[in-house]
């Protein structure tokens, strides 16, 4: 039986960790830390468990289930992993991920340092640059990729390591009343799980590649390359969410999440670091408008049987996201924040069922847990909008972890429950 050597699972790793540490990561575990002040530590918790534990948890759970997105969502059913997978592609494409991406790139990458370019322009050239190298068959985006990922490495550890030798200051109490669950929610928006899911087939498909047929050795280095990313991704998040705790006591509370990033680093490294972080971010948000936007393309032209081809759907998005990304980064933000909070926990309870899912007899579960989670995780979306939920929503507060922001586990589990029941007393029905 083949085994990958040390090294190739380290490299894995590496590439797991670069795909899900994207540039705009870099905005929300400072922002996360400011909120919470003295209390920064319960907060990271609740954010790695969205931002890191349950993404290392989805590329797993896409490799028990058969190593692609559709055999991890068609548990629940055909229409439904249609219709999921083409919203989590446009989630994470150009409805936000993207827009995003040119959004952070202007305002930490373009304004700070050429304040005469306007958003407009900057998006034009950002997105023109994105359209060029995901339709050219140029390496150029691949330079940009192998050396963009240890020098952003450096200069944020730079940045921590500094940052906590000399504090900008102290953790204060900001009184906040749930450190925890608002990590855990903040930690919605870096959209990590909702791509692990399209991630994992690619590291499943990578590791078929390199001569790893069989199904419990597979599990092993998926399981060996998280454990890799996330002590990376553990590191840089946890770093960056105490410099954001210590900055509490420097800068006010309301600060775009945008302006307190680049601040923190202006502020240990002075005017440089300004210039450096503009760069860096700037390829790295470059880099990830590609790749989504290219794995964007890809999908859209398989699924329509290249009805709509590559290139056309290239340009649609590319022109999506460009209007989109000059609304802002924290209206961008502000916006996703309703839609996450419909899409994500659905997310979470397919990948938490799906490790379980050798020990699953009735199949029909996914379908149940679906169904009780959306019912709440709907309303938690609408009440985010501003919609008035009337009765609903009252009795929704009144379940289990509501309170907390996980009212959709009770409905949840009560849907795999009324499900077995179901489908048990169907069965006997017609014994």
């Amino acid at each position: 039986m083949k085994k990958l050597s040390s090294k190739e699972v380290l490299v894995i790793g590496f590439a797991l960790f670069a795909m899900f540490f994207g540039a705009g990561n870099l905005i929300f575990p400072p922002s996360i830390g400011l909120l919470a002040g003295e209390k920064w530590k319960a907060a990271l918790l609740g954010f790695s468990l969205t931002g890191i534990g349950l993404p290392i948890l989805g590329v797993l759970s896409v490799a028990i289930s058969g190593g692609s997105i559709n055999s991890l969502l068609n548990k629940v059913g055909p229409k439904f992993a249609l219709i999921f997978s083409i919203l989590i592609m446009v989630l994470i494409g150009p409805l936000l991920a993207i827009p995003r991406t040119g959004a952070t790139a202007f305002e930490i990458g373009i304004q700070p340092l050429f304040p005469s370019i306007g958003p407009v322009i900057s998006s034009l050239i950002f997105f023109g640059l994105t359209l060029f190298l995901t339709i050219s068959s140029t390496s150029i985006i691949d330079v940009i990729g192998k050396f963009l990922t240890p020098i952003l490495l450096i200069m944020i550890s730079t940045i921590i390591i500094k940052g906590i030798l000399n504090p900008i200051g102290v953790p204060i109490d900001t009184n906040m009343t749930q450190p925890f669950s608002t990590g855990f929610g903040d930690g919605y928006q870096t959209m990590d799980l909702l791509a692990a899911i399209v991630f994992g087939g690619i590291i499943v498909d990578d590791i078929k590649n390199k001569g790893i047929t069989e199904k419990n050795e597979q599990f092993k280095t998926i399981a060996k390359t998280g454990l890799i990313a996330g002590i990376g991704l553990g590191i840089v998040y946890g770093g960056l969410l105490y410099l954001g705790a210590a900055g509490s006591s420097v800068f006010p509370q309301g600060i775009e999440k945008v302006s307190l990033t680049t601040n923190i680093t202006i502020t240990i490294l002075g005017h440089l670091g300004k210039i450096v972080l503009g760069i860096c971010v700037y390829s790295a948000c470059l880099t990830t408008s590609v790749g989504l936007t290219a794995t964007v393309g890809h999908f859209f032209s398989n699924i329509s049987k290249e009805k709509f081809n590559y290139k056309t759907i290239v340009i649609i998005s590319t022109i999506v996201s460009i209007i989109i990304s000059n609304i802002g980064v924290e209206s961008i933000i502000t916006f996703a924040d309703p839609i996450l909070k419909i899409v994500y926990p659905i997310a979470i309870i397919l990948v938490i069922i799906n490790v379980f899912d050798n020990l699953i007899e009735n199949k029909k579960i996914y379908l149940g847990a679906t169904i009780g989670t959306f019912c709440v995780s709907l309303v938690d979306g609408l009440s985010a909008m501003g919609v008035n939920t009337s009765f609903i929503g009252e009795f929704i507060q009144t379940l289990p972890f509501a309170d907390s922001g996980f009212g959709w586990i009770f409905p949840a589990i009560l849907g795999i429950i009324l499900t077995h029941l179901i489908t048990k007393l169907k069965e006997n029905a017609f014994a």
